[in-house]
């Protein structure tokens, strides 16, 4: 009997969600709309109705009451797990997530934990208004204590976010909204990588590109182009932010001697940053130019009408390779 079925990224949390939910009665799922509704994007359908509105609760709508009463929550043994129903609305709780969350178990010297997971959808491609696509990611990755992860395939959507709940320490777990819908094989059965292990997801010789969420399709987009122009490029899916993998991202490039990030949130101090720094650091003689970024602009996400002006396309990510073989 095969245990791989094809669905799509919103669906493989769901099931995901719902492994979780019958494996563990201590496990409980708390947002705005998620019940009856399903969620904005469905990815709750059906979990109110299967377990009930003690398991999967139905709060106001306020940020910092939902993740308050999960730290609180995870404090009597529970392993709640919050939705924050567009990522730019995370903000009025992120004093709760960073302050209390992020610093409750080194504050009780390793005497208590926090398993709650963070869901947050997040990015662009959707042509929504303002505060609802919006890449938050750096502010919890540079926040000690947080464990920060973004599937972005469906196998791993539903491992992940199986694995994140399991976690003993809080995991920001962020959901790139515009692949809800995108369709991939998952295998039910047995889990591909771990948590926090970057994945090699197309094999190249000429320059590494690399990314998190819904840009790596992006990236195997441009992949695609520079091969039909003769240049090989290799594609590594981070899928952790926090902490880094960095083993295959910096094999690929001793292999490749070339790098380029791509990532929708602004460039200035973000985690292509933080990768740029890391691999110009520990594989500096292996790199026949330098580490170059692909970003969304130092500015506020605009209107949607111009989104497509402000996040990464293959061309600007192919404009970056070709200026990486010029070197």
């Amino acid at each position: 009997m095969s245990t791989t079925e094809t669905m799509p990224l919103a669906k493989a949390l769901n099931a995901g969600l719902r492994r979780a939910l019958a494996t563990n009665d201590r496990v409980l799922l708390m947002g705005e709309d998620i019940g009856a509704l399903g969620g904005v994007f469905r990815v709750t359908e059906g979990l109110q109705a299967e377990f009930g509105d003690r398991r999967v609760l139905d709060t106001p709508l306020a940020e910092s009451g939902i993740v308050g009463t999960a730290i609180g929550l995870a404090m009597s043994g529970y392993r709640p797990v919050c939705e924050i129903q567009f990522d730019g609305f995370v903000f009025p709780a992120f004093d709760q997530i960073t302050t209390q969350l992020a610093k409750l178990t080194n504050r009780h010297e390793g005497t208590i934990s926090m398993p709650v997971v963070i869901r947050i959808p997040y990015g662009g491609h959707i042509g929504a208004v303002e505060h609802h696509q919006e890449s938050p990611e750096t502010y919890f990755a540079h926040t000690a204590g947080l464990r920060v992860v973004s599937p972005s395939t469906p196998n791993d959507a539903y491992w992940m976010i199986q694995d994140a709940i399991a976690s003993s320490d809080p995991v920001i777990f962020l959901e790139p909204k515009s692949k809800y819908w995108q369709k991939g094989e998952v295998d039910l059965a047995e889990r591909a990588l771990p948590l926090h292990a970057s994945r090699l997801v197309r094999r190249g010789t000429d320059v590494t590109l690399v990314g998190h969420g819904a840009m790596v399709t992006t990236l195997l987009q441009a992949a695609a182009l520079a091969e039909a122009e003769g240049t090989s490029c290799e594609v590594i899916d981070l899928r952790s932010l926090s902490p880094i993998d960095y083993g295959p991202i910096l094999d690929s490039v001793r292999r490749t001697g070339r790098m380029v990030y791509a990532q929708e949130a602004p460039g200035n101090v973000s985690v292509g940053s933080e990768v740029a720094a890391t691999v110009m650091e520990r594989a500096f003689y292996a790199l026949e130019a330098p580490v170059l970024r692909v970003s969304g602009f130092d500015a506020p996400f605009p209107p949607a009408k111009l989104e497509s002006l402000y996040l990464p396309d293959p061309d600007r990510i192919l404009e970056a390779v070709d200026r990486a073989l010029a070197y």
